[in-house]
């Protein structure tokens, strides 16, 4: 069990210590998306939701998924977060899909990443998408939801290969 970091010498779960790291500049993209029918998407694009503005609301519920990371998830440190940013653009398939493209940026100088930070509030946002459209069609598709890039640490930098 050495070799795990997240199991102390009893094999029990541990934060890892992250004391004896370097602070570093750090940043992670992360991506998701949904894809829903074309009566929710003018229902979204022409601000016809009885619920309110869903970019708006999606966005601001992305930058608190990405404060509460640590509270939702057992093992992650929690970190200050110098940045966090979401954007939102809008694929149009043929056969009427219409795909919501979330991207998050999520900044830092830490001691470790903000990975965690960065798909928990790209997570967040689709989720509120869906709960603020799903009486209009409970259909909709989340995903896939995946890290584009990181950089800083340790580990160096990642780039995912599309």
């Amino acid at each position: 069990m050495s070799d795990f970091t997240h199991f102390n010498e009893q094999a029990r779960a541990k934060m890892v210590d992250i004391t004896t790291k370097k602070e570093s500049n750090r940043k992670a993209v992360a991506h998701s998306s949904v894809q829903m029918n074309k009566h929710v998407y003018e229902n979204i694009t022409q601000q016809q939701n009885k619920k309110g503005d869903v970019l708006a609301v999606a966005q601001v519920a992305g930058i608190m998924g990405a404060k509460q990371t640590p509270a939702i998830i057992p093992m992650c440190h929690p970190i200050p977060l110098g940045g966090v940013n979401l954007s939102f653009e809008w694929n149009i398939k043929e056969n009427e899909v219409f795909e919501l493209l979330i991207a998050v940026e999520v900044k830092t100088v830490g001691h470790t990443g903000v990975e965690m930070e960065a798909l928990t509030a790209a997570s967040i946002a689709a989720l509120t998408v869906y709960d603020m459209c799903k009486a209009i069609d409970k259909g909709m598709i989340i995903g896939p939801t995946y890290l584009q890039e990181k950089s800083g640490g340790k580990n160096g930098d990642y780039r995912r290969e599309d």
